[in-house]
């Protein structure tokens, strides 16, 4: 269940069609999962802005993790761009940038076993994201949750709306 998932409407007028001769368009996204409890109902939500306008997008499951939450609003956010641009994605998930910039080449590498050589957690949201990641330029940042990082506590708003209306339809 996703909202206002028209990336389009953060490009001025007129700019949408030379923009896709270009991948210099920058997007700014923050992202946020959660459930409560874990597991159980969850939620995501997400934030683009480019280029002074912003654009909001939020769903949720039934019976989730946060790690999951979390995995799918940073899928969500860049599967939502038509086209190619650079990415700054901001996550309070470390476990999310971690495992996109240092882990997941050691899964590919041993057929998407960790370490120990068990089968990745999430292993289906984390090609989603490497999927949706493929045809951008992606800059990961870690931020600091409920730090008071407006973008963060908007995104964590909006996964926490998501996941009460899927607790009300339980």
């Amino acid at each position: 269940m996703a909202t206002d998932s028209d990336p389009s409407a953060l490009m001025p007028e007129g700019e949408a069609a030379a923009s896709e001769q270009s991948a210099t368009m920058v997007v700014e996204i923050w992202t946020d999962g959660g459930c409560k409890p874990n597991p159980g109902p969850g939620g995501w939500g997400v934030l683009l802005r480019c280029k002074g306008k912003e654009r909001e997008l939020s769903g949720g499951e039934t019976a989730t993790t946060n790690n999951r939450m979390e995995l799918t609003a940073a899928a969500e956010a860049l599967e939502a761009l038509k086209r190619p641009c650079v990415v700054s994605l901001h996550t309070d998930s470390e476990y999310v940038r971690n495992g996109i910039t240092r882990w997941h080449t050691g899964w590919v590498r041993r057929n998407w076993r960790n370490a120990s050589g068990d089968p990745v957690a999430n292993m289906d949201l984390w090609r989603r994201l490497l999927d949706a990641a493929k045809p951008h330029d992606v800059s990961w940042h870690w931020v600091k949750g409920h730090s008071g990082v407006p973008e963060n506590e908007r995104v964590d708003q909006l996964a926490t709306e998501a996941r009460i209306k899927i607790e009300q339809t339980l």
